[in-house]
């Protein structure tokens, strides 16, 4: 059986990532306690279910608690599973919830920031156990359910996915980053007026930050890197590498550089999520 644990932050998208797990023929149960995890695999076992996923999070209060001890019960049961984390950046998170005027569940006497702050170090543990962690800062509902898919019917072994994010020091760093990578050393296209408002997106922008021998060194360098390590992230039992490359204001190196590395590790038949946070 096919066990997936769903938990992360409060409007970071795990309603609609248990509605894609349905439509991938999950047997889905949300807030669920997670001390009866146990009681309805065994129910499952003798329902023919094979493949369940449970969402788990700070909406259980203090039965969410037990979801460490939840996990390790499991575990020591020889029950395989793998746990899903979704976050998003506190913006997001703020503006989701006063577009939807909900109150955030652990902001009913405070701001939302303060519940997001409390919710975010109450998760700093099952974060630590996830097998994939997705940032949905973002993403629309559509692309969700695709990252959700291909993480859960990849054909490849190891089903490692690698994350490359691009972003702007200027508006601080990735938090799930593994590795950051600066590219400030690259001559910057901002100072020039044609590209000042394009991205590394725009192929001007790629020619331009890639015409430089010292980027195509780097990204030489970097893909040379990662492919030397993945192996050995595999045999740690990690599922997802994730990377980053920054610049001043996340426009056109960081985007550039990052849109040719995703391209060379797809080109080798891996499976890559490319995350452009601040354009």
């Amino acid at each position: 059986m096919e066990f997936m644990i769903v938990t992360g932050l409060s409007g970071a998208g795990k309603s609609q990532a248990i509605n894609s797990l349905e439509d991938l023929g999950y047997y889905c149960i949300d807030n669920m306690p997670p001390t009866l995890i146990k009681n309805f695999i065994d129910l499952a076992v003798q329902g023919n279910i094979e493949k369940a996923a449970f969402v788990i999070d700070i909406r259980g209060g203090e039965f969410f608690d037990d979801i460490l001890k939840g996990l390790d019960d499991l575990k020591q049961a020889g029950v395989d599973y793998k746990v899903l984390f979704l976050e998003a950046s506190d913006e997001v998170l703020i503006r989701r919830y006063k577009e939807t005027r909900r109150v955030h569940p652990l902001a009913v006497n405070g701001t939302i920031t303060d519940g997001i702050t409390l919710e975010r170090h109450r998760l700093r543990d099952i974060r630590k156990r996830a097998d994939y962690i997705l940032d949905t800062s973002n993403m629309k509902v559509a692309q969700l359910n695709e990252e959700i898919k291909k993480l859960l019917t990849s054909s490849d072994d190891t089903g490692f996915t690698i994350t490359i994010y691009s972003f702007g020091f200027k508006h601080g760093i990735p938090l799930d980053a593994d590795m950051v990578f600066d590219v400030r050393f690259i001559p910057n296209p901002y100072y020039l007026p044609s590209m000042r408002n394009l991205t590394g997106n725009s192929k001007k922008v790629q020619d331009y930050v890639m015409r430089f021998d010292e980027s195509k060194s780097f990204v030489k360098q970097i893909h040379s890197l990662i492919v030397e390590l993945i192996p050995s992230y595999i045999r740690e039992g990690k599922s997802q590498l994730v990377i980053a490359f920054g610049c001043t204001g996340g426009q056109h190196r960081s985007v550039t550089i990052a849109n040719v590395v995703s391209d060379l590790f797809k080109d080798e038949g891996r499976r890559v999520l490319t995350i452009h946070r601040d354009v």
